[in-house]
């Protein structure tokens, strides 16, 4: 049956979406035409908008009419704008009981000696400043299957998934206590893993993030064994005592096999890039499906970007089961607020040219899209940038919007499989945890199929439902938590994007 050609949201919106692009005098409401070419995805006005009313989608504030609105009309940057409005935070007043699933789903998960949970299973080389990135690059190499002979070093360990060097461009230079903090509680959070068995650190030796403080301060002497280049006689040295570590714990790293375990040993990183006018229609609130799924299974889902939250902020914290819990939200968006005027900069800033090429306007629009990836759980914590998550339910972490940097956080508090949507095709892994590929249209995905491991566009094309797709993605999640292989995995994507958030100044 074909499906009509604007998407409507909410019966009071004062724009529905194009479903396809629109040429001029195509009906869009009652009585109303376009007025000129609507870009897939894009916002078209049903009725004429004032100077300085508020433009609503999702039922929601978006922004507001820069210059009068004529019926038909496109809606975008050059006529919609932010502009402040009143929140009702609400603490707590929509938060209700979760109905847990009993018996609870199982995935096929590698249990630690501890009785934490793995979906994977990596060696890992972490480095304590740039200055031994090299380094650890070439201890990596040293085991990673050659393209051309098809030589693999870890043939005979079929149950490790491969040597990952994490490498990152700061460790020294740092001019404030707390941009070392958060750079160690990062690696810390990475080398207490469970999707890795053992880890190594290489440093330099004179850098400002030196290994034993490192040790000492995150309390990691019996998970870390750390190298410096200066002490051990040079980079090769350094080199042969880094192979000569994995290959005396390949043995140990091998004895491992997956057994069914609940799905709440899972805790899911929520993340989006590359998004588009269907992101918070299609792969967003399927996601957002899934995640609830996962919380009444007891797991735990991640949510992050906070300025990807900026002004929807007030939707979460009427979830929050208490208002310590929504203040602590409230409190990062201020916190936001002053550090972007600090730096120049601006909340709206964030879109990118990808998203406003896909038909998001402003960053009130963007957020309501985004957080539909969190579901309609309760908001059970609020945590700092890598700081573990213990809390069983949903999470929100502060990070930058800054997708690689986001997920590095989401990853070292402790989340074991990250699913991220995309609606202009972003390509992402992120090792140790497996990354899933949601796409948000059925172009895009054909267009870029090898990269992406599930089309949310089957919603908008009136093929499935939105709790359908959300299904269909949590039965990959386990699937994927159980040892398949996602797309970015197949193309060995996940060591590059490593990236810990770096605050402050380098000098």
């Amino acid at each position: 049956m074909a499906q009509p050609p604007v998407i409507r949201l909410h019966p009071e919106d004062s724009v529905v979406i194009a479903r396809a692009t629109l040429l001029p005098g195509a009906p869009v409401a009652d009585n109303v035409r376009s007025t000129a070419r609507i870009p897939a995805g894009h916002k078209v006005a049903t009725r004429a908008i004032s100077k300085g009313e508020a433009v609503t989608r999702y039922g929601q504030i978006i922004g507001f009419a820069s210059e009068p609105i004529s019926p038909g009309a496109h809606v975008h940057t050059h006529n919609c704008e932010m502009g402040d409005f009143a929140k009702d935070y609400g603490y707590g007043i929509d938060a209700k009981p979760t109905d847990y699933f009993d018996p609870p789903a199982t995935f096929q998960g590698i249990v630690r000696p501890d009785g934490r949970v793995a979906t994977r299973n990596y060696i890992g080389i972490l480095t304590s400043v740039n200055c031994s990135a090299h380094v650890a690059q070439v201890v990596a190499d040293m085991f990673r299957r050659n393209p051309l002979t098809g030589h693999d070093p870890l043939a005979d360990f079929p149950n490790v998934d491969g040597v990952v060097a994490l490498t990152h461009k700061t460790g020294c230079g740092m001019t404030q206590l707390e941009p070392l903090r958060v750079l160690r509680r990062t690696l810390a959070g990475y080398a207490r893993h469970p999707n890795f068995s053992h880890v190594i650190v290489l440093g330099l030796g004179c850098e400002v993030n030196q290994i034993g403080g490192l040790i000492e301060e995150q309390k990691l002497a019996n998970r870390l064994r750390g190298l410096d280049i200066q002490t051990m006689g040079g980079s090769r040295k350094t080199v042969a005592a880094g192979v000569d570590f994995v290959k005396e714990v390949l043995a140990e790293a091998n004895n491992v096999k997956r057994e069914p375990v609940p799905a709440s040993h899972l805790t899911v990183a929520l993340q989006c890039g590359g998004s588009d006018g269907y992101s918070g229609i299609t792969a967003n609130p399927a996601l957002g499906a899934a995640s609830d799924l996962l919380v009444r299974h007891g797991g735990s889902v991640i949510l992050s970007e906070t300025p990807e939250t900026y002004g929807a902020e007030h939707l979460l914290t009427r979830r929050a089961v208490s208002k310590e819990v929504g203040e602590k939200l409230v409190g990062l968006m201020r916190w936001w607020e002053e550090y972007t005027e600090r730096e120049g900069a601006e909340m709206n800033a964030n879109p990118t040219p990808g998203n406003k090429a896909g038909g998001l306007t402003t960053i009130l629009e963007k957020s309501l899209g985004a957080m539909a990836k969190a579901g309609r759980t309760n908001l059970v914590d609020v945590v700092q940038y890598a700081e573990e998550v213990k809390a069983r339910g949903f999470v929100f972490m502060d990070t930058p919007g800054y997708d690689p940097v986001a997920a590095t956080g989401q990853v070292a508090g402790g989340a074991n499989l990250v699913c991220f949507t995309t609606g202009r095709g972003s390509v992402f892994g992120c090792k140790p945890a497996p990354s899933i590929k949601l796409a948000t249209n059925t172009p895009m995905f054909k267009h870029i199929e090898d990269d992406m491991d599930v089309n949310c566009g089957t919603i908008v094309d009136g093929d499935e439902s939105v709790q359908a797709c959300g299904q269909r993605i949590f039965d990959l999640i386990l699937r994927v938590a159980s040892g398949e292989q996602t797309k970015s995995e197949a193309f060995d994507f996940g060591s590059a994007e490593f990236a810990p958030w770096v605050l402050g100044a380098t000098m």
